[in-house]
């Protein structure tokens, strides 16, 4: 599987961005698909997860101003933020998981896309 993000860039506080991931390859292996980030000297952080079925779950600071949304057709996942914070400032990444790997494992990732909040 082959994961390929857009539509970082730089934006200022209070402003929205909405990214994109475009899968490939083996997508019927696909199950869940997850945006993660990591600032700079951070770990990296789980932001929002949706499951082949559509349920979604968000990190706390994403509750309310992020939205996952996935479309089976187009094979892509989304992630809309609004409402952005300097400290939303992260590379965000793309993740998916096969079947039958481990529900807290994504096997397949991103290369990511910079996410730039201006105060």
């Amino acid at each position: 599987v082959r994961l390929v993000e857009s539509g970082g860039g730089l934006v200022q506080a209070g402003g929205s961005l909405k990214l994109s991931c475009r899968s490939s390859g083996s997508i019927y292996r696909i199950d869940s698909m997850a945006w993660y980030r990591q600032a700079p000297g951070n770990k990296r952080d789980l932001v929002a997860t949706v499951s082949s079925s559509g349920i979604r779950n968000y990190a706390e600071f994403a509750k309310g101003r992020f939205t996952i949304s996935r479309d089976h057709e187009f094979n892509e996942v989304y992630l809309e933020m609004n409402n952005l914070k300097p400290e939303d400032t992260a590379v965000y990444y793309c993740a998916a998981r096969s079947y039958g790997v481990d529900q807290y494992e994504y096997d397949s990732w991103g290369q990511g896309t910079q996410v730039t909040v201006l105060s």
